[in-house]
């Protein structure tokens, strides 16, 4: 592989980053040996022998905590022979929240978020066949009372293909909580909303009202219904299980490291 950075440009301290966007399968001959984070003007920086990463966009990669940039670089130090770039959720949400590709404001973030309750998982149901509307009803319903308790909200549950009719108050008292986020916060939510297919599990696991594993079951209830009844291909669904609670894991760390203000005061890396 030839040289990342030639002898003139090392001096810059600075690397290019590969893309790591959502599918990606870019994979790479691990290049260096050490990673340490040092703190800058603008934050805490990665460095992988010494010289600086940077996003997509060919921005220094900053984040605004120590924990965040520590647990980034675990993603990095624990990459073996070849950096497989699709396992690195969180490096992938750092690159989204500097970049921000689509150029959203922090309001457009809260309203996509919040659209996300008119198609939620949780609330749409089946009438047949009867064991899986039961299940629905068992599983789902606690989460839904859950979310009208905690948020003192009206949301319920619909049969009907158009779903439930979300009141526009429940819609505004989450768009009133969610703006209580910062922007690198809110981009994690949207992370696990679009994993999870729901609002209300996302928020249930950032409260910590339910564990990332059980927010994934609820997530694929009627996909686990149906395999326990017909069966699976062999590997493939815990592959997918497995996928699904890395992804909705990392989202979840990643908006507790960014709503927090305390630092991790010990060093995780050893060099």
């Amino acid at each position: 592989m030839e040289p990342l950075l030639g002898p003139e440009e090392n001096r810059t301290q600075s690397l290019p980053l590969i893309p790591t966007g959502k599918g990606s399968t870019e994979e790479r001959k691990r290049f260096y040996q050490n990673v340490s984070i040092s703190q800058g003007e603008g934050g805490f920086e990665i460095n992988l022998d010494h010289r600086k990463l940077k996003t997509p966009q060919a921005k220094l990669f900053t984040v605004p905590s120590e924990a965040l940039a520590i647990a980034v670089a675990t993603e990095w130090d624990s990459q073996k022979d070849t950096i497989k770039f699709y396992t690195m959720h969180l490096t992938t949400l750092c690159n989204t929240a500097l970049d921000n590709p689509t150029q959203r404001s922090k309001m457009q973030l809260i309203r996509a978020a919040v659209k996300f309750l008119e198609t939620d998982t949780v609330c749409y149901r089946v009438e047949e066949p009867p064991a899986l509307a039961e299940l629905q009803k068992n599983e789902w319903d606690p989460i839904v009372a859950w979310a009208e308790e905690r948020y003192n909200v009206a949301i319920g549950s619909s049969t009907s293909i158009l779903g439930p009719n979300i009141p526009a108050s429940t819609k505004d008292t989450f768009v009133s909580h969610l703006a209580s986020y910062n922007m690198w916060a809110l981009q994690g939510i949207e992370y696990i909303i679009t994993q999870l297919k729901s609002l209300i599990l996302s928020m249930g696991v950032i409260d910590r009202h339910i564990t990332v594993e059980k927010a994934v079951l609820l997530s694929r209830l009627e996909e686990e219904y149906q395999i326990q009844r017909w069966g699976n291909v062999e590997w493939a669904h815990d592959y997918d299980l497995c996928e699904l609670r890395a992804r909705a894991a990392a989202g979840t760390l990643f908006v507790h490291l960014c709503s927090e203000s305390t630092t991790v005061k010990h060093k995780l890396l050893q060099d």
